[in-house]
């Protein structure tokens, strides 16, 4: 079996999904995207291309290793997000050639099924209290939010204030038997984060999310060190190596995400990592259905897998959503928080590829906000 195709496709409202076609007429679908810079992330798996038509598709560890390392600058985020959605779409060529879904591959399925958390509150949260009853009645046990919106270099004691009033009303409307989980968005400094951090210790979150950026992950000791709430990162960290330090900090949970940590190949191997940490997996999607699907067939056979996140009304999807790219979007279909053990060879979705090629025609220019303080100065989002 040889690689005859390689293609992209721009869809709404911010991804890329990529189409890997062979001689024998098994296909398979990965979705490489850096969100606001899917166009870059296109030309580059358009030029890695050139390295697969023509191979074996089923030798994924060795082509993970030339696209990784063939050429003389390395890493990144649009390589190893283009290497993310090739690798995504080899699994599933090999899932569909051996007939096995890829969590079978990976060595069998360790749990039955995958607990799943919903996002609720947008980049500067407001109604959570309904939102979050939402989700509850949707069956979910877990949600995340935003912990803050933009937030000031040396917050005052009102913006303190907001965020442990915000995660307040969250721990009150879901009780003691369910959990919420805070992403800071790396929107404040290594010193908010120790001085807010522990005012929230009592409504115990799940877990705080990327507290500072990752530039500054030299600086997590002292944010893991000054609370006892877990500490999780990762979705803007690409590879092994770039997880490495963060674990030596002592952060709890990692996050790589399928689409940019070099796809289902060095997630399973930060996974390896990060559980001779004695540290738990939980991996960012807030993207489509491919990227949720590779990242369920790693849930399924990792574990230390925690709970994964899943994009389905999430506030970027106005345009289009999860399910409107597949032919059956009941694979989905959450029953009591849980994601139920995916059976189909491959991946465990199929793509609606008319749809898919009539979004492409339309395509998207998605860019995240820039934000300004008061003063003008530049604000993280």
């Amino acid at each position: 079996m040889k690689i005859t195709r390689v293609e992209t496709f721009l869809v709404p409202p911010r991804w890329l999904f990529c189409r890997i076609e062979t001689d024998e007429g098994v296909v398979g679908w990965g979705e490489p995207v850096v969100e606001g810079r899917a166009e870059p992330v296109r030309a580059a798996v358009n030029v890695l291309a050139e390295q697969l038509v023509g191979q074996d598709p089923l030798r994924i560890e060795d082509h993970w290793q030339v696209l990784t390392k063939g050429g003389f600058y390395r890493g990144g985020p649009v390589l190893s997000s283009a290497v993310a959605g090739i690798d995504q779409a080899l699994w599933d060529i090999a899932g569909k050639t051996y007939g096995a879904p890829v969590h079978a591959l990976l060595g069998g399925n360790v749990r039955d099924r995958v607990r799943m958390y919903a996002w609720v509150g947008g980049d500067e949260p407001t109604e959570l209290a309904e939102a979050i009853t939402a989700q509850v009645e949707a069956g979910f046990t877990a949600v995340k939010m935003n912990a803050t919106g933009r937030f000031p270099s040396g917050g005052s004691l009102g913006d303190i204030r907001a965020i442990v009033e915000r995660a307040t009303l969250a721990r009150e409307v879901l009780g003691q038997s369910r959990d919420f989980a805070l992403d800071f968005h790396g929107r404040v400094t290594v010193a908010d984060a120790r001085r807010v951090l522990p005012l929230l210790e009592e409504l115990q979150p799940l877990f705080a999310e990327e507290p500072v950026v990752p530039e500054n992950s030299h600086r997590l000791r002292g944010v893991v060190e000054a609370t006892t709430i877990p500490i999780a990162t990762g979705e803007r960290l690409y590879s092994r190596s770039e997880f490495l330090p963060v674990l030596q900090a002592g952060v709890t949970v990692v996050q790589p995400d399928l689409s940019h940590a070099g796809g289902i190949s060095e997630t399973r191997r930060i996974a390896a990592l990060a559980e001779t940490y004695g540290v738990h997996l939980a991996p960012h999607c807030p993207l489509g259905p491919i990227a949720l699907a590779a990242s369920l067939q790693v849930a399924f056979a990792t574990p230390n897998h925690l709970i994964q996140e899943h994009s389905i009304g999430i506030h970027y999807n106005e345009e289009a959503g999860l399910l409107d790219y597949l032919v059956d979007p009941s694979v989905f279909t959450f029953v009591d928080g849980y994601a139920r053990r995916p059976e189909q060879p491959g991946l465990g979705i199929e793509v609606d590829e008319a749809a898919v090629r009539r979004a492409d025609e339309a395509g998207h220019a998605w860019r995240n906000p820039i934000w300004r303080h008061d003063d003008g100065s530049f604000a993280e989002w």
